[in-house]
């Protein structure tokens, strides 16, 4: 069993920051030399399907979306098993409900944001950003 938690949502107005942070706990399947961590963000705005922000995998690469243009930046702490979301510069159609996603990818492997590689999964955390 694998719990997901988010944190840090909340209401901005239109150029504000947010800080979301997730933490997995429970039987997180272990990085190692053949398999490592793949843990992701993604979106779903009302009325709109589930889109992916961000991801990130064991050696730091990470991934993004093209909507996120420089202004969101994905980290973990190792330690803490925890994932973080810095949103910088948000829009009003940064506006959605955020999760965290977590599961393996073989060594090696690039982040993607792919739904279906991420068997875990947090309720969500909402950002509204306001004009």
């Amino acid at each position: 069993q694998v719990h997901v938690v988010e944190s840090g949502g909340g209401s901005v107005q239109a150029g504000g920051s947010l800080r979301l942070s997730c933490v997995a706990s429970g039987n997180i399947p272990s990085a190692d030399h053949m398999t490592w961590r793949h843990m992701a963000w993604f979106r779903q705005a009302p009325g709109k399907e589930r889109e992916g922000v961000a991801a990130i995998v064991s050696d730091g690469r990470t991934t993004y979306a093209d909507f996120v243009q420089g202004r969101f930046k994905i980290s973990e702490d190792n330690a803490e098993n925890t994932l973080y979301l810095q949103m910088n510069s948000l829009k009003p159609e940064d506006t959605a409900m955020y999760y965290c996603a977590t599961g393996s990818l073989p060594a090696n492997a690039r982040p993607l944001l792919d739904e279906v590689l991420f068997p875990y999964w947090g309720q969500g955390t909402q950002v509204t950003v306001s004009s």
